[in-house]
């Protein structure tokens, strides 16, 4: 393990490295950069916003695990609401909902967003992956990967500041789910914080805590990759749609060229 301490951090040095992994968000990666610098094209945006429904559908499935999964009372009971936030309770619609109704001020229609045909299998692959994380690790582990929400009220803010004058076309009233998200993502970090301050108490735990942040952190950025390879960069031109792509089954010849390329070792 790289630079193991051999005491146990404080709370408040724990706490500030869980926050310096923030260099890692996706706030960073450049899909995101372009879509708050107003470089991205409608096809773009319509892509990002179907694809990271996905990832919305699957949040209360993550939820539902860790739940499954905890056996403190007291956790659970708050936890819920992550669930109905997302899911919806009484008269507020919930986040998926907010989702869709983004969806469809970017122009998508609510069955190609909910069907989910344009999910990317980079994508689909990433989100599936922390979803079976937290149905396979411990429920604490799973606390710590949300910690991500750290800095989801920057992204939040920035969207709100930035889509509005960039994207006119978009209906505003399309962007309630950042507008929700940036209250109850500081008030999710507070309780995952403290959840994960409190159990991850040895300096292996501490270090383990820093790589499950990492994961989870992988995991987003990875999202972003796929659709930057997909959608495009404003310097990277897109690929086409598997379906559209011009492909030829390669013949025995050129297959086994390419196998030989493969084994053969690359010199300087």
């Amino acid at each position: 393990m790289a630079d193991l301490h051999t005491t146990p951090w404080t709370t408040s040095e724990f706490e500030e490295r869980l926050r310096a992994k923030g260099k890692a968000y996706h706030i960073n990666h450049p899909y995101n950069v372009m879509l708050s610098a107003g470089k991205a094209n409608k096809d773009q945006i319509r892509g990002w916003v179907a694809n990271r429904y996905y990832y919305q559908q699957a949040i209360p499935l993550k939820d539902g695990a860790v739940l499954s999964a905890c056996d403190d009372r007291e956790v659970r009971k708050e936890w819920l609401q992550r669930i109905r936030d997302h899911d919806g309770y009484d008269d507020d619609p919930g986040g998926i909902e907010a989702w869709i109704k983004l969806g469809q001020a970017v122009g998508l229609s609510r069955e190609e967003i909910t069907d989910m045909r344009h999910v990317l299998p980079g994508v689909r692959y990433a989100v599936d992956a922390y979803v079976n994380f937290a149905r396979t690790r411990p429920w604490q582990e799973s606390v710590c990967a949300s910690l991500t929400e750290l800095f989801a009220p920057a992204i939040h803010k920035q969207r709100l500041a930035t889509w509005p004058e960039h994207y006119q076309w978009i209906d505003p009233t399309g962007l309630q789910y950042f507008r929700n998200r940036v209250q109850q993502a500081r008030r999710d970090v507070e309780h995952g914080l403290s959840i994960t301050l409190d159990y991850f108490d040895t300096v292996e735990l501490q270090h383990r805590a820093l790589d499950i942040l990492q994961f989870k952190l992988e995991v987003l950025w990875q999202i972003s990759d796929a659709m930057s390879v997909r959608y495009g960069l404003p310097d990277w031109k897109p690929l086409p749609k598997l379906e559209d792509a011009a492909f030829e089954p390669p013949t025995a010849a050129t297959a086994a060229q390419a196998t030989q390329a493969v084994r053969e070792p690359v010199t300087a």
